[in-house]
């Protein structure tokens, strides 16, 4: 099939060259010329395990093509997927100028029946929107289909390439036909493509993200609980998750959820639900919880030196908002440095892939950042864990305290063992353990 994809942001470089990957010829659309001369050359501007490899395979292989001209990726495509930005406005609901005028250049660009697909995370009636704005520029016929995405950032290939499921929102049995066909190669194994009404498909990428979100905050309340009844919240994670109702995934407590997808999300269903004359109470303290819980470890932190940081100099490892990304959109290190840095103490960073992107986007030079885990240490009163990286999992904690001025642990995302760390002289802070 002939493919095109408007955006190559996250969600559209990952589908653009999946669909690639499994056999389709596909043109990826964006207006930053700089962007696609990059591309074009094999340069990815994401980090994302095992899309740059698969790109520059699809590109040598004549399938995958960027272009910043829709009169060259339009014509002729079976399938358009819209996958631009949607920021939140201030009010929470999401900024939709770009998918509409993505819409508009489709339709202006199109030489016959086409499906044009919402990929952007979008609110209930958008593709009506997108509808009605594609049928004001076009005489040709065509069918809005959406289907939301459900990529989890550091895991995106797998997940495009062996989806749990597909979710395709059609009034159309002839584009319900053409997407059965797209996603054929993904779902072999049995997981099943799901056919629904336009607005349940809209809705379901949301309320995903929403449960999610609930269960992260909902563990770290229980979290806050357990420091103040000597409980530990990975004991209490295991007996809980090994109920089958609920399951072991998205229960480990920490600092807070963050990323492009969560928080903009969670505040989006909140919206929805205020546009429907519902107050979404829960949602609401799922996003209070999540921000006071950014704040935790800096409150740990101030506490354990009396409330006086002038002049303290901590080692932080991890900028991303996780692992095996370099996403740092809502990161709790964010919050967690600048906090430290108005208290007036100093901070040297360390991160495998996020620290140019801290740098050019979020803390400019007001940290150092350390060419190694290691060298982030020296001098250092504390060190604090704020992102899993697996290269933090399993330090030589002897040459830690050597290379550290102080004795003291913040371990953010429970990843060491208390045990350990006091044997070795160190005074080691969890969340919840």
């Amino acid at each position: 099939m002939r493919i095109a994809v408007i955006g190559t942001g996250y969600v559209g470089l990952v589908a653009g060259t999946c669909f690639a990957e499994s056999g389709n010829t596909v043109t990826c659309v964006d207006i930053d010329e700089d962007k696609i001369r990059r591309l074009r050359e094999g340069q990815v501007p994401i980090y994302e395990p095992g899309l740059e490899e698969l790109l520059k395979r699809n590109v040598a292989d004549d399938r995958l093509h960027f272009t910043t001209k829709y009169e060259e990726a339009i014509p002729g495509a079976d399938a358009v997927f819209i996958a631009v930005g949607t920021p939140p406005d201030e009010d929470g609901s999401a900024d939709l100028q770009y998918v509409l005028a993505a819409a508009q250049m489709v339709a202006e660009n199109m030489d016959g029946y086409t499906v044009i697909v919402d990929k952007s995370t979008v609110p209930v009636g958008t593709a009506r929107k997108v509808k009605d704005r594609a049928s004001q520029h076009t005489s040709h016929p065509f069918d809005v289909v959406s289907n939301p995405e459900f990529l989890k950032e550091g895991a995106a290939i797998d997940d495009f390439l062996k989806p749990d499921r597909v979710v395709i929102g059609s009034e159309s049995q002839k584009a319900a036909e053409v997407m059965d066909e797209l996603y054929a190669p993904f779902v072999r194994t049995g997981n099943p493509i799901i056919h629904m009404d336009i607005e349940s498909a809209e809705l379901t990428k949301y309320a995903a993200n929403a449960m999610l979100a609930t269960r992260i905050s909902f563990m770290n309340e229980i979290a806050n609980i357990c420091n103040r009844v000597g409980a530990n919240v990975d004991k209490v994670r295991k007996g809980i998750g090994s109920d089958a109702r609920i399951g072991s995934r998205f229960l480990f407590a920490g600092l807070g959820y963050g990323g492009s997808c969560f928080p903009k999300d969670v505040k989006a269903v909140v919206r929805t639900a205020q546009d429907a004359d519902y107050d979404f109470k829960i949602l609401k303290a799922v996003e209070d919880v999540n921000e006071r819980q950014k704040r935790m470890l800096y409150e740990m932190v101030d506490e354990h030196f009396g409330g006086d940081l002038a002049g303290k100099k901590f080692a932080v490892w991890g900028l991303a908002f996780k692992p095996n990304t370099d996403d740092m959109r809502e990161a709790p290190a964010v919050v967690v440095i600048k906090a430290l840095l108005e208290a007036g103490a100093t901070v040297t960073a360390y991160d495998p892939e996020a620290m140019e992107e801290a740098q050019h986007r979020h803390l400019g030079d007001t940290v150092t950042y350390a060419k190694t885990p290691m060298d982030a240490l020296d001098g250092s009163d504390a060190l604090i864990l704020v992102t899993e990286w697996n290269e933090f999992r399993r330090p030589d904690f002897d040459a830690v305290k050597e290379r550290m001025a102080g004795t003291v642990i913040f371990d953010g995302r429970n990843i060491y063992s208390r045990k350990r760390l006091e044997e070795s002289g160190f005074t080691y802070y969890g969340i919840g353990t």
